[in-house]
């Protein structure tokens, strides 16, 4: 199969191909949040008349996940941490998911936010926690598409076509991992890595934005910053938007020189990111080199490391098997039937390298970037550290279909949990970063 070679900004974080080798239709994604439609398949915790745990069903239109667990904490007058989710969700968007709630059903009564609503609420003995879904079903449109809808139908059978003859698309991390307007996300968490807690402060406020942001307060705010270290004299100056800036500024205001404090004050979840970020972009690095060699995303080579799925089709990262000579015809039949998936290191302190040729792959892409596997535990910043994971290369998909409108379309579809929509929409329509 041939693959398309990716010429957008997508590229500077690493996607450097699609599967389907076509123009694309152009467009836009999210012109409204209702283009966005994201429902979480959820994994319930069991109810139970003495749990202390509150699980509800939370619609959100157009919320940023940190900025909403935030005001949730304040109107319920409990911390951020006895609030629960089981993944963050696009901002611009239409979603609904589990959260739960440390506290009695009548905690959600003092909730009052708008285009927010909580239903559906039981107790249960456990809480929900960052990966506690199975899924996501997603229904998605494009506007503004550069062809006729004529081109356009034939543009979503052939990718339909080529994912269905694939077995899914490349599990790239997309553009939400990194940041649309401020794809830095990745940048910052290079910065840990390498032990400049400064430098990661320091990029995390000042760092630009996409030309295409009309955030024009922060970029003058960030302009600013960036000409001083005396960041305590301009904190008035903050707009409100650069909410978790201020606080960092605020921390350090109080704790000068103290960066490692202030990466610690932030959400768990946001210092996780990181250098989560940054392992996703080694990842994308690592996947585009084995397209461009013409190694098989669908099949094994000897030395691939092999993931095992569950019943509910969640991989068993604990559980690796080697492709050797002996095993090839075994794997590559689980794999056929999709019971299995090649994947390849998501880089930590723990990680083992694959065998073959994608084990050199790995080492050459950890060699350029001048990066050891003990950089990932990071001091002071637990948060920050990891030890690693695997990650399949092929992202499956479930009921996808698309559904043509006068000048837009839609597409349906289910992908399994820490997979990317936008990664699957990309092949549609091959617009610029900031189109999705």
């Amino acid at each position: 199969m041939s693959f398309r070679k990716c010429t957008s900004a997508e590229a500077d974080i690493g996607m450097l191909y699609y599967i389907s080798d076509n123009e694309g239709t152009g467009g836009r994604l999210k012109a409204q949040p209702e283009d966005f439609v994201v429902d979480e398949i959820s994994s319930h915790p069991e109810p139970a008349d003495d749990g202390r745990f509150t699980i509800a069903k939370v619609t959100a239109r157009n919320w940023e996940t940190n900025h909403m667990i935030r005001l949730l904490s304040r109107q319920m007058g409990i911390s951020r941490e006895r609030i629960g989710f089981a993944g963050t969700k696009d901002k611009r968007a239409v979603t609904s998911q589990l959260m739960s709630f440390e506290g009695p059903p009548s905690i959600l009564e003092k909730v009052d936010l708008q285009d927010l609503t909580i239903t559906e609420p039981y107790k249960a003995r456990r809480r929900i926690q960052i990966g506690d879904l199975i899924g996501n079903r997603f229904t998605i449109r494009a506007t503004n598409v550069a062809r006729p809808m004529a081109e356009v139908r034939d543009v979503c059978e052939d990718v339909i076509a080529s994912v269905k003859a694939t077995g899914g698309f490349p599990n790239y991390f997309g553009v939400q991992r990194f940041g649309v307007m401020r794809p830095i996300t990745h940048k910052v968490g290079e910065y840990i890595v390498r032990g400049d807690i400064r430098g990661a402060v320091r990029c995390y406020v000042c760092e630009p934005a996409n030309e295409a942001s009309q955030d024009v307060a922060a970029a003058e705010a960030r302009k600013r910053l960036s000409e001083t270290d005396d960041w305590a004299s301009l904190y008035d100056t903050v707009p409100d938007s650069m909410s978790f800036e201020k606080n960092l500024i605020a921390y350090l205001r109080d704790h000068p020189e103290d960066w490692t404090g202030a990466i610690a004050s932030m959400p768990t979840n946001l210092q996780m990111m990181f250098v989560h970020a940054y392992q996703s972009y080694l990842f994308n690095l690592m996947l585009s080199e084995r397209i461009a060699r013409g190694i098989p995303l669908n099949r094994p080579i000897v030395g691939d490391v092999i993931i095992p799925l569950d019943a509910d089709g969640i991989p068993q990262h604990e559980s690796p098997v080697i492709a050797t000579a002996r095993n090839i015809d075994l794997v590559e039949r689980q794999i056929r039937l999709k019971r299995a998936f090649v994947s390849i290191p998501l880089f930590g302190s723990e990680s083992k390298f694959s065998d073959g040729e994608m084990g050199e792959i790995e080492r050459m892409i950890l060699e350029r970037e001048k990066i050891d596997l003990d950089d990932f535990v990071v001091p002071g910043l637990s948060h920050c550290s990891s030890e690693g994971s695997w990650r399949e290369l092929l992202c499956p998909v479930k009921d996808l279909g698309y559904n043509l409108e006068e000048e837009s379309y839609q597409v349906s579809f289910s992908l399994p949990k820490g997979n990317y929509a936008t990664c699957l929409m990309r092949e549609f329509m091959k617009s610029e970063m900031t189109d999705y």
